[in-house]
This record gives structure tokens, sequence and C-alpha cells, in this order.
């Protein structure tokens, strides 16, 4: 029997965001790694590998939490008992048929999974203040973006940029097999109620090519924010 870590707190069973996909299940968790036991891999039911044994606590509290996210994602999905090994890219690797999406930040981690469509991307991110956000605009933000920037809502718009672009990577990524990066793709438009629109910037192959507009969602809670690309 699969016991929840003692790092974890319970499992969420929600939608977190505005608009509901589909056939999709999300499930979420707040962990702590101080609470991190020494048998806490062997209490859920999850190879710990070699690199992991080396990793710090964080680390293995994130993947732990993501993985057990991921399980009971699956489990409620179809019934299956499945927990994610990763490819060498460090990509997880799916059940064939399914796609689905992990992501961790300070203290909460989540899964999606669906047997829909062709892609799911996932990311959670913590507000940036407005210093950083300020310092790091010109590496997330193209020249476009730069120029459509409120600077009443800077902290907000770097943070949602940086979020989305990296949920189209965890989207597409597997769709393609080829890596793109922050000013391969452009934040068009997004909107309070938490919808917003990409374009690629970048041919990653003949489908997913240079133009391709995409829609993206979000929610912000508590200075976190949840974003998702669903394709």
């Amino acid at each position: 029997m699969n016991r929840l870590p003692t790092c974890c707190a319970p499992l969420q069973h929600h939608w977190p965001l505005p608009h509901p996909v589909p056939g999709a299940v999300l499930v979420s968790c707040a962990f702590d790694p101080a609470q991190l036991a020494a048998d806490d891999f062997q209490r859920a039911g999850i190879v710990q590998t070699a690199n992991l044994q080396r990793s710090v606590a964080k680390r293995q509290a994130e993947y732990l939490a993501g993985r057990v996210c991921a399980r009971e994602a699956l489990l409620r999905l179809d019934g299956r008992d499945y927990v994610p090994a990763t490819h060498e890219d460090r990509s997880p690797i799916w059940p064939t048929g399914i796609h689905g999406s992990i992501t961790h930040g300070q203290g909460w981690a989540a899964a999606v999974v669906t047997a829909q469509g062709t892609g799911l991307g996932l990311d959670q991110e913590t507000l940036l203040s407005e210093e950083r956000a300020a310092r790091l605009a010109g590496e997330i933000l193209t020249p476009a973006e730069l120029e459509r920037l409120d600077r009443s809502q800077q902290a907000l718009t770097v943070t949602l940029t940086f979020s989305l672009k990296e949920s189209l990577f965890k989207a597409l990524y597997p769709l393609t097999k080829k890596r793109f990066y922050f000013e391969h793709a452009e934040l068009l438009e997004w909107s309070a109620d938490g919808h917003a629109r990409l374009r690629l910037l970048t041919d990653l192959s003949a489908e997913w090519h240079h133009g391709v507009e995409l829609d993206g969602q979000f929610g912000l809670q508590d200075g976190h924010l949840l974003s998702l690309v669903s394709v």
C-alpha cells in the first residue's frame, strides 16, 4: 500500500485554474523539505535513483511530491497505478496515450494528466518582486513584449510571461523534441480572467511553426502563479 510521504500534506483534487480542460485531472499538494524522512521514498513506493540519493533534501522532496501527485492523477484518470520515470532529458515518461505535466515550486507541487489532445504544460512560479522583475524583463520578454509592457503591472507581467513560456515549452517539447527559449515565443495578450494568448516565433516542426498561436490560462493565489497550456 502506497502511503503519503512525511514531507507531503494531504493531496488536493481540484482545478485551481479558471477554465477546465475536458478530460484532464489535476492533483496538487503542499510539501516541506524540512520534514523529509529517510524512509519517505520507500513509504511512498517510489524509486529513489542514485542521482536523487546524492541530491539535497529540497530536490528530493519536490521530486517526491511531484511524483506522488502524478501517480494520484493517473489513478483518478483511468485507474492505473503508475509513477512516471525520467527521460535522459529530465522530462517525465508518461504511459502510451497519456499526456501530462509536473510542476513544483516553493513548498507546492502539482501534476496534470489527460488522455485527450496532444500535449499539456503546467508551470508554477512565485510572483517576482518589482526589483527582480525589472532585472529579468530583458531576458524573458521579447522586444515587442517590452514595448507593450505596462510598468504598473511589471512584476505580474514578467512572472506570467516566464511561466506561460515554460508551460508552452512543456506542452510542445514532447511533440517536437526541439528545445526553444524565451525569445522563441511571445505573450500576445492576457486578461484578468486568466486567459492568455501566445505565438511561436520559431519553427519546431511542420505543425508547430513560426506564427502559430495558442491559448493559455493562469491563476494567481497567495503570491503564487500557476499557468497551463493545453494543445
